[in-house]
């Protein structure tokens, strides 16, 4: 293969197509709703757009497995912003003090007896509690998420458009250096790197509400109509996460759009503090990932299928390429080491120069990870 083809490879590979591809959409949609908002609202949908629903038609949920430790402060995190009574808790199976110190706080609890696992919890609380019927908006939440004071007011003015189903809540890592070593604070603050640049670029892009393809509403702090809860499969069996799964099921059965804003409903969700932790739950999000994948397939109409088409793709392409290049670098190495002669196998020219891999990989890293420390003013993050 040509050497400037094949470095075109990795490079796209690196980051992705349809990582780049909608992040220029979003940094098309940041410069013209942000930068340049003259206009950039009218649409021919204008006439359409509702009152956001009232505060006292939301309801919070949340899944608790044995959570005494925090759910009295998550509790106290969420009546901070909405009564007590409009807050549910489906305990599931917990053998702790959960039950007691839900009722303790003045929210609802039910408490199930086997665990069902989060999914499970999560549509038992639906129908126990009758929040289909006696809400607009439930708000699925974690007992470790804290929400930032504004979210209710920032997130429900989305719901204003009537086509969209789901507020996708903004992730934001909390932080606590007291509770961290040095190599915890490394990995947090890769994790909000990522939050960040994924977010404010490439899910801001895929919200735009002609695309419609925002890939999921994260299961930590989403806001859903009730009435699409009545349609979602919550619990099918054989998947370890329900958030891919219900964001997939909305798509499929064309349930309406799934808005998202970087400074809309946002919360603060606690992410793994060593690398142990933070290993296990990027490969439980990534069984969770295909398991979804198979269970719903590929071959559907809309930029969603398309979209999520091409990143499967990706992920296989990319895995591929780089087996293939540490096999054939493995190869050059040991015709080096054995001294064959005469044998042009050209493998050398598969391992990038030096040069290639600081101008392609290590400068705009370097680049993004600056802009990111300097718009969170977390010098931490270039850590």
């Amino acid at each position: 293969m040509n050497p400037v083809a094949y470095y075109s490879l990795l490079a796209a590979l690196m980051f992705g197509v349809n990582t780049v591809l909608w992040s220029g959409v979003g940094a098309v949609r940041w410069f013209r709703h942000e930068l340049w908002p003259v206009g950039a609202h009218s649409s021919t949908r204008t006439d359409r757009r509702c009152l956001a629903p009232r505060l006292s038609r939301v309801a919070v949920l949340m899944a608790a497995h044995n959570e005494e430790s925090v759910i009295g402060d998550a509790i106290a995190s969420v009546t901070r912003l909405i009564p007590p009574e409009q807050v549910f808790v489906a305990s599931d199976g917990s053998r702790d003090a959960t039950v007691e110190l839900v009722r303790a706080a003045g929210a609802n609890v039910l408490d199930l007896q086997p665990n069902r696992g989060k999914a499970g919890a999560l549509a038992a609380g639906v129908s126990e509690f009758g929040l289909a019927d006696r809400f607009e908006v439930v708000l699925i939440l974690d007992a470790d998420t804290e929400l930032n004071p504004d979210y209710f007011t920032s997130g429900l003015e989305l719901f204003s458009d009537p086509d969209v189903a789901v507020v996708a809540g903004r992730a934001t890592t909390q932080w606590r250096p007291g509770t961290l070593g040095l190599l915890g604070k490394v990995v947090v603050a890769h994790r909000e790197r990522i939050y960040v640049i994924v977010q404010r670029l490439v899910k801001y892009g895929q919200a735009l509400s002609a695309m419609d393809a925002v890939a999921i509403a994260p299961g930590f702090a989403s806001m859903y109509r009730s009435r699409v809860l009545r349609e979602v499969d919550m619990n099918p069996p054989g998947l370890v996460i329900e958030d891919f799964n219900m964001t997939f099921e909305i798509h499929r059965r064309r349930l309406g759009r799934i808005a998202f804003h970087p400074s809309a409903a946002v919360a603060r969700t606690q992410d793994p503090g060593n690398l142990h932790e933070y290993t296990r739950q990027v490969q439980r999000w990534a069984l969770g990932f295909w398991q979804t994948v198979r269970l719903h397939g590929l071959l559907h109409r809309g930029t969603f299928w398309f979209s999520l088409t091409l990143y499967c793709g990706e992920l296989v392409l990319s895995a591929l390429t780089l087996l293939a290049t540490a096999l054939l670098a493995v190869l050059a190495a040991a015709f080096a080491l054995l001294g064959f002669v005469g044998v042009d196998v050209a493998l050398p020219g598969v391992i990038p120069p030096v040069w290639v891999l600081v101008l392609v990989v290590l400068i705009p890293d370097l680049a993004l990870t600056c802009a990111v420390a300097a718009g969170q003013r977390r010098a931490v993050i270039l850590a």
